[in-house]
């Protein structure tokens, strides 16, 4: 058995088959012109002569019962081709061969032949005729490149426009005789000629599946509703049975047509309709003259020409069935009864036979089958109008073809056939009447599409049951059981009786209306809800509980929290927050809600409503206090809830709310909406998730209902909103045929609400917002109102997860948000279904359920605490953990202590310098990304280097490395040995250092060490640094700036430091002239001897390295470097390889070569200067010296 078109198996499968297909099919929609790998498969034989080859796939089932079964279908196929070349229409060196798929009249099938035909190279597809396949093989078509034509496609969707690319069912064309919308029109046609206004609909959801497959019958009459609701003047009512066993018919007609109903329409297969007709026969409703049943018959063959007889049925039925049948008019496609259309049958009939092995019968071919001859033909025109004269390159494009088949007419095998700008056919329809004499069914009228008019055949006339020589009304006069028929048969004194008893009893009634009449005017001057502006105790303007009128993104609409959004509407502006203004009136605290206007003008009407307001009391809806009308201060006092909307709360994302709290929630919404329809005020109009609140008890509370005419804002202000955001994010919970009228009634409907809380329940139960799609679609309001108001067969709905949502809770849903208003429950069955779910989790004592309602909430505090707790202190680890890494160690645990940290004086540490000889031009020759990954690579490898020895990496800025041995934890006289050994190991790891981008050039690194004295303190505040200041820092620059590449250049000052361990082998270089500091004997370090000596001296002792040496990876160290050049390193220009970098102070060149580049700056800074100095941030220098007169490096 077939899938239904909405089953999650053929979802599955079109997306399985969607997904595996190539990008280009797709780009078909996109691309105006998209070439085929085999347009046309063309040949050559022996003797040179080139024939083409087009192929069309025919989506048909197979299974013969079908009335486009391929067995009945083939057969005219093959006589279209043969007649096309017949006519000049296909060229001799051009074959159309036809691919059969049996569809099954199944969605799924019919996507999974069409993709399997469109790779066999099909360049048409023929059917499907089932309207669910029609849909899916429609839909890809326009992307697959072939133009599909088929006799069905009966609903109204397949008739919406089809003109560009982006149109759904663009590339789809119908050549059928029949469309429901047609259907309609032709109804609605009679019943204005016999001036009827009243008609009932009575089907089977599935009678007739056998031409086009399931819900055909549910799809015509929704259809017809579609036109009847159209029309203000117009009633209907629907009646499936479907599920209803022929012996209920009689009961079934009873109830639902009775003594209302006079018109029936009804669509089923021959056997119901026979059964229905013996139902009405025996209630009397044919003899009785005062009902007449139209039969719509999709299928226009006639293979029974007596339906009313049954073999194997006794005598008795099938008499009273044939005078039923007498109240019977038929609705059929026209069809030809011409000679060329009977030989036409004979025909087909025999190529069946002969060909496929398929036997007609005696019934003639229905031109639902013949309608695909019409198809060929209108495929032949279009490709007589493009092909070439000669076989050769075939250029197939299917937009072209399609274009070229619209607004087209011919002469086809059933007449004219006129295909519309829209590529629907224009069809014809009749009316068909029994003959009483004849018995034989016989058009009585016609009704032609093309210019909309019903015509009736010259000397026929319609025979009326019962004898009757006129149509019968649109009710019924006497009813099929007499009773509504005036009875005069009571005696005189009875009518006595029955006149003075009515006197008595109007004179009872008169005086109880005069008087609920006078106290209701009483009642009414009163005006028990006035509220003076005086007695109200305004509360100072804060953030009280509220809504929010702004919209952060597509599924939040309240932030803080309102619990009306009326008030956003009232107060005005958009895009901003907005709270609920509240005070004090008779002790009670009270929502203020203002309304939008300067003054009121008190009516009549107004004051019934506020009275009513001011009566209605309940548990789940907001209590109305009254009404202050004294201008300017004209307002509306409700119950405050300080709890917030129902949204708000939906929002939050720490509020868990689990079944029996969302159903407790569902419950309140159905107990309030309950109340408020059985009341006067029958309907809410404006029910939204923003619109419930919930009270300091977690009670579920409805508001913003009534008073519609001073909540309303101006019509300024509508017309302001029109096209925002929130305007349209507000119409989200609107039902679709409230959003289909013009002028939309503010108090709503009923079955309107039900529609409303049916998406207030989705919200609730997918806590994604209202109207949740998905998350991959980010659909806007406006877009998503537009597919709620459009509707059709498959209407716009919020998703539903099946695995996530409770079965019971998603029928609830997609009862309540049913297209057809009619097929929604209302809210005191709801009531009933919501008990039966929560039976379960719920008690009926009210104190029970609100002490669980306040557990949980105290359940979720108590886990909100916990959680922030525990984020405050992974925050409070991780600062600490950036502070160490800042600064050193026992500097940063002053600071966190709240100590001060006051400079230190150092008698002796070693200070160490390094840069990369030639460094300019390498970043002049690379690009910035390579400059910062080679910087990146070689400060990460020196990183891990420095780890293993008792040192501080003070700063890198550039090129330029700079390390510490002494501080901030003295050290004797190891620093220098530290700081040495240190340089060897990076002089030896340089020497195999790979550059990324250049992995065949050296990187020279310059050292040059010195020790001496210095002072070392944190400057800053936003920003604090450690820095050194004394000339030690200013010589070891100068020991590096006058070295060489791959050379350590040491101080004697070190060097007689050094000269104690006995282990380093140093050379003197001689005497070195330096800028500031005159002539000096240097030296190189070359080596270190032996570190074994002595391993109290010689061995390093590992120490704690403050600024997260420990555990540092590439990342930290990419972002220390990051970080330095937010502070003032270097900074990358150009596009793509830098001439230069550049540095917040000059750079300074001496000696050594190129890239001997030191930052310096100008002003001289002494030691007193630095408390004073109080650059921080981003652009603070870093200062080093302190002695008068020594440079500072920045």
């Amino acid at each position: 058995m077939g899938l239904d078109y909405d089953s999650i198996p053929t979802v599955l499968v079109s997306l399985i088959i969607i997904l595996v297909m190539p990008l280009d099919v797709y780009a078909g929609c996109r691309e105006a012109q998209l070439p085929r790998d085999c347009e046309a498969l063309c040949t050559s034989d022996r003797h040179g002569v080139e024939t083409c080859e087009l192929r069309a796939a025919v989506l048909l089932p197979a299974d013969p019962r079908f009335e486009i079964a391929l067995p009945r279908v083939l057969p005219v196929l093959d006589l279209a081709v043969y007649d096309a070349r017949a006519r000049g229409l296909l060229p001799s060196w051009l074959n159309l061969t036809f691919l059969p798929q049996d569809d099954h009249c199944d969605a799924t099938y019919a996507q999974i032949g069409a993709f399997d035909s469109y790779s066999n190279c099909v360049h048409l597809f023929l059917g499907p005729a089932c309207d669910y396949s029609v849909a899916v093989v429609g839909r890809v078509a326009k992307f697959l490149g072939a133009p599909l034509i088929t006799t069905g496609g009966f609903t109204f969707d397949f008739t919406q426009r089809k003109k560009e690319c982006s149109d759904e069912y663009y590339m789809t064309l119908r050549t059928g005789s029949l469309a429901f919308r047609d259907l309609s029109k032709f109804f609605i046609a009679i019943m204005d000629r016999y001036k009827w206004r009243k008609v009932h609909l009575f089907y089977v959801t599935n009678g007739q599946t056998k031409l086009a497959g399931k819900h055909t019958c549910q799809l015509m009459m929704k259809s017809m509703v579609e036109f009847v609701k159209k029309r203000q003047d117009f009633t209907y009512g629907t009646f499936d049975a479907e599920t209803t066993s022929p012996k209920d018919y009689a009961e079934a007609l009873r109830d639902h047509v009775g003594n209302s109903w006079s018109v029936v329409v009804m669509c089923a297969n021959a056997t119901t309709i026979r059964e229905i007709l013996l139902a009405a026969e025996e209630l009397g409703m044919v003899d009785s003259g005062e009902y007449v049943f139209f039969s719509i018959e999709l299928s226009s063959s006639d293979s029974n020409t007596e339906p009313w007889r049954v073999e194997g049925d006794s005598d008795g039925r099938n008499e009273k069935a044939k005078k039923a049948y007498q109240a019977l008019l038929t609705v059929t496609a026209r069809t030809p009864d011409n000679l060329e259309y009977v030989n036409f049958s004979r025909e087909v009939k025999h190529l069946a036979q002969k060909n496929y092995n398929f036997t007609f019968g005696n019934s003639s071919v229905s031109t639902f089958v013949t309608a695909f001859y019409d198809a060929v033909l209108l495929y032949a025109l279009a490709l007589n109008e493009s092909l070439p004269d000669s076989p050769g390159e075939v250029n197939l494009d299917g937009g072209n073809l399609t274009r070229r088949m619209w607004n087209k007419s011919f002469k086809g095998i059933t007449g004219d056939v006129n295909i519309d700008t829209n590529g629907d056919r224009i069809a014809d329809y009749s009316l068909l009447d029994m003959n009483p004499k004849t018995l034989k069914f016989e058009i009585v009228a016609n009704y032609y599409g093309a210019n909309q008019s019903l015509e009736y055949v010259p000397g026929r006339s319609i025979h009326w049951s019962g004898e009757r020589q006129e149509p019968p009304p649109d009710t019924p006069t006497c009813g099929f059981d007499g009773t509504l028929c005036p009875d005069n048969s009571l005696p005189g004194y009875a009518i006595l009786s029955i006149v003075l008893s009515s006197i008595v009893v109007g004179l009872v009634v008169a005086s109880v209306f005069i008087y609920r009449h006078f106290k209701l005017e009483a009642d009414i001057a009163s005006m028990t809800w006035r509220v003076h502006w005086q007695d109200i105790l305004v509360m100072p303007h804060g953030k009280t509980r509220g809504s929010t009128y702004s919209l952060p993104n597509k599924h939040r609409g309240s932030q803080v929290t309102m619990y009306s959004e009326d008030n956003a509407s009232m107060a005005g502006g958009a895009d901003r927050q907005i709270y609920v203004p509240t005070g004090i009136y008779k002790n009670s605290k009270v929502a203020i809600k203002l309304i939008p206007r300067s003054k009121v003008e008190i009516s009549r009407p107004l004051l019934l409503e506020l009275k009513r307001m001011k009566d209605l009391q309940h548990d789940h809806l907001v209590r109305f206090y009254g009404a202050c009308m004294d201008p300017p201060h004209c307002c509306l006092l409700t119950e405050y809830c300080p709890k917030g909307s129902l949204q708000d709360i939906l929002e939050n994302d720490q509020i868990k709310l689990d079944r029996v709290f969302r159903g407790s929630l569902i419950h309140d919404i159905v107990r309030g909406m309950a109340y408020l329809h059985a009341s006067e005020l029958k309907s809410h109009g404006n029910l939204k998730s923003t619109n419930c609140v919930v009270d300091s008890r977690f009670v579920l509370k409805i508001a913003d209902f009534g008073l519609h005419e001073l909540r309303r804002p101006s019509p300024a202000d509508i017309d302001e909103d029109r096209d925002s955001y929130a305007f349209w994010r507000k119409q989200l919970w609107t039902a679709p045929e409230l959003l289909r009228l013009e002028r939309r009634p503010p108090e709503g409907t009923q079955k309107g609400d039900v529609y409303s809380f049916a998406i207030i329940v989705h919200e609730i139960v997918v806590r994604q917002g209202p109207f949740y799609l998905g998350d991959d679609k980010d659909t806007p309001p406006k877009e998503i109102v537009e597919g709620v108001r459009k509707g059709g067969g498959s209407p716009l709905r919020p998703l539903i997860d099946e695995a996530a949502v409770e079965e019971e809770v998603a029928t609830l849903m997609r009862r309540c948000w049913a297209q057809d208003a009619a097929d929604r429950p209302d809210f005191p069955a709801l009531k009933q279904t919501i008990r039966k779910i929560n039976k379960d989790y719920e008690s009926s004592n009210i104190l029970d359920n609100l002490l669980s309602r306040m557990e949980q909430y105290a359940n979720n505090l108590e886990t909100l605490v916990e959680e922030r707790t525990a984020d405050y202190f992974e925050e409070k680890r991780k600062c600490e953990e950036l502070l160490y890494q800042l600064l050193p160690k026992s500097v940063a645990s002053q600071l966190i202590l709240g100590q001060s940290v006051i400079a230190e004086t150092y008698d002796q540490v070693t200070i160490y310098f390094s840069d990369i000889v030639g460094f300019t031009s390498l970043s002049a020759e690379s690009t910035p990304l390579q400059v910062v990954d080679l910087l990146n690579d070689l400060y990460t490898c020196f990183d891990s280097i420095i780890e293993n020895f008792d040192v501080y990496k003070v700063e890198t800025i550039g090129d330029a490395y700079m390390v510490v041995s002494g501080l901030p934890v003295r050290n004797g006289t190891n620093h220098a040995r530290e700081i040495a050994r240190m340089s060897l190991a990076l002089r030896d790891t340089v020497m195999t250092f790979s550059i990324r981008h250049r992995p065949n050039e050296q990187l020279k690194l310059r050292i040059g060490m010195h020790s001496g004295p210095c002072v070392a303190g944190v400057v800053g505040l936003k920003m604090p640094r450690y820095c050194l200041f004394g000339d030690t820092v200013n010589t070891a620059s100068r020991m590096e700036s006058n070295g060489e590449a791959l050379k350590i250049h040491v101080s004697p000052q070190t060097k007689e430091i050094l000269d104690t361990f006995g282990t380093f082998d140093l050379e003197c270089r001689g005497e070195v002239t330096m800028k500031g500091k005159g002539t000096m004997v240097t030296y190189w370090l070359q080596g270190e001897k032996s570190k074994t000596t002595n391993n109290n001296n010689v061995q390093s002792r590992p120490v704690p390295v403050p600024i997260g040496a420990q555990n540092q990876v590439p990342g930290i160290a990419h972002q220390q470097h990051q970080n330095l050049q937010s502070r003032g390193g270097p900074t990358l220009t150009g596009n793509g390889a830098p001439p230069s970098l550049s540095s917040p102070s000059p750079r300074h060149r001496s000696g050594g070569g190129e890239g001997a580049t030191h930052p310096q700056i100008a002003t001289h800074l002494t030691l007193e200067s630095v408390p004073n100095h109080s650059d921080s941030g981003p652009g603070a220098p870093l200062l080093l010296p302190t002695s008068a007169g020594a440079h500072p490096r920045v």
